[in-house]
């Protein structure tokens, strides 16, 4: 954090609502996409994101700096928000027939764009099947784009087990992904 994000804390911690808008400002959009990813819900990100800050704004006062970025507290409650929406909210998500019947009846769909994006839901559904610290990780990697040291700070783990976490949830995926029959070598499904 730069020395304006630290006299912006500091005077947010004493009541300055101004100086919390500068910290809402900066962080935003990086907790939006967090929550975002881990539930695939625009409407239900707005409502957490502004959830998170404004429980982050009644609790300022009482934020004790120890020597973690302040996103950390921030990316804490999201967390905190999000495994609870988890747990109140769980269902299965449902696309309407008539969606579908729509998307097939396109004309001029490039076939490869196709594939790709079948590809990338079959990666989003596997990502989304792993357990909470390693969905968290590879938001926290790919899409705010922290270093391993960030990520830690954030998770409350040491640089070394994010490095072992990311490698393992690596081979998870890459198993997971070669284990559906779409990516089977075509040579094993002709007999």
């Amino acid at each position: 954090m730069g020395n304006e994000d630290d006299t912006a804390l500091e005077t947010a911690v004493k009541g300055d609502s101004e100086a919390f808008g500068l910290l809402y400002e900066r962080y935003v959009g990086r907790i939006y996409n967090y929550i975002y990813y881990r539930t695939g819900n625009v409407h239900d990100a707005e409502d957490l994101t502004e959830r998170v800050f404004m429980r982050a704004l009644r609790h300022i006062g009482r934020y004790n700096n120890r020597g973690l970025p302040f996103s950390a507290w921030l990316y804490r409650i999201a967390h905190n928000l999000v495994a609870n929406w988890h747990r109140d909210n769980y269902r299965k998500k449902e696309i309407p027939l008539e969606d579908g019947l729509l998307f097939s009846q396109q004309s001029g769909f490039p076939e490869h764009e196709m594939i790709q994006l079948e590809e990338s839901e079959l990666l989003l559904g596997v990502i989304r099947g792993l357990t909470e610290d390693r969905q968290q990780l590879l938001i926290l990697k790919f899409v705010d784009h922290l270093s391993n040291a960030e990520i830690g700070a954030i998770m409350g783990r040491s640089e070394g087990a994010i490095k072992s976490l990311y490698h393992r949830t690596l081979l998870v995926i890459r198993e997971e992904m070669e284990s559906l029959p779409v990516f089977m070598d075509i040579d094993d499904t002709i007999e």
